[in-house]
């Protein structure tokens, strides 16, 4: 399983977890911040929590290009 997590509220609106990984994350048109597609919100934790271990790669090269580190990505 892979489990991938956002800190929404941290979130500076830099658009790199956009390009690195299209699929799972979205710039909202209403504040500009990151949404992590297709996930449960929890306490400023929006999580992601997929069998498809094809998304881990893109994910994790948008954890590294994420300026202010507010995303996680573990694969267990």
């Amino acid at each position: 399983m892979v489990i991938v997590s956002l800190q929404r509220d941290k979130c500076i609106g830099c658009n790199y977890c956009v390009e690195m990984a299209p699929v799972q994350f979205q710039m909202s048109k209403k504040d500009g911040k990151s949404v992590l597609l297709h996930s449960q919100n929890a306490k400023g934790f929006h999580t992601l929590k997929s069998q498809d271990h094809s998304i881990a790669e893109h994910c994790e090269l948008a954890a590294k290009a994420c300026p202010v580190k507010i995303i996680t990505v573990k694969e267990t």
